[in-house]
């Protein structure tokens, strides 16, 4: 099946099977303790929408935890780059609907959490076809490491994604029922 056709059918499965849910803090946190992360880094993470699952609750605590949080700003030639912001803070609506941060200090994350169309146990996913995160992904691990989190609901997997060159392998997974290491 072709990355298109796949792509519809997980987002009807996904539609039709949304629960607004989060992913577990304490499955998360998990995450942080193994590699010893501390307050004071940043995390990158997405506004849901489209029946994504939630990071926001994640994003929140993290926040209460000091640690910093950004969001992506989408951009030109199916770019993307990250951005400080707060709970505190306000956000806008971009033209592909989606909130993205008003401020304007760009920052790059030590972790990732990335939204997931679907994904397969080699830990690739499968996104909308932009190509957003594997580019911004490519780019960051040029000169900086960076850990990568897939938030997905379980339902979202499928034996194995198609990928090519440029699809990039995430750390971890995480979902509604276990972490995928």
């Amino acid at each position: 099946m072709s990355k298109k056709n796949l792509r519809k059918k997980l987002i009807k499965i996904r539609r039709n099977n949304f629960v607004d849910q989060t992913i577990s803090f304490v499955r998360f946190n998990k995450i942080l303790k193994k590699y010893n992360f501390k307050k004071n880094i940043y995390i990158g993470g997405y506004y849901p929408v489209n029946s994504e699952i939630s990071c926001l609750d994640v994003l929140e605590i993290l926040e209460k935890k000091n640690f910093k949080i950004s969001l992506p700003i989408t951009k030109r030639n199916n770019n993307m780059d990250f951005y400080e912001w707060s709970f505190q803070d306000s956000l806008k609506v971009s033209q592909k609907g989606i909130p993205e941060p008003n401020t304007k200090k760009k920052v790059v994350p030590d972790i990732l959490i990335v939204p997931l169309v679907g994904f397969d146990r080699h830990k690739f996913r499968l996104g909308y076809g932009g190509g957003f995160y594997d580019r911004y992904i490519g780019k960051i691990l040029k000169f900086k490491k960076i850990l990568t989190v897939g938030f997905a609901f379980s339902f979202q997997e499928i034996s194995k994604i198609p990928i090519n060159k440029f699809d990039q392998k995430l750390t971890f997974i995480i979902t509604d029922k276990e972490i995928i290491r």
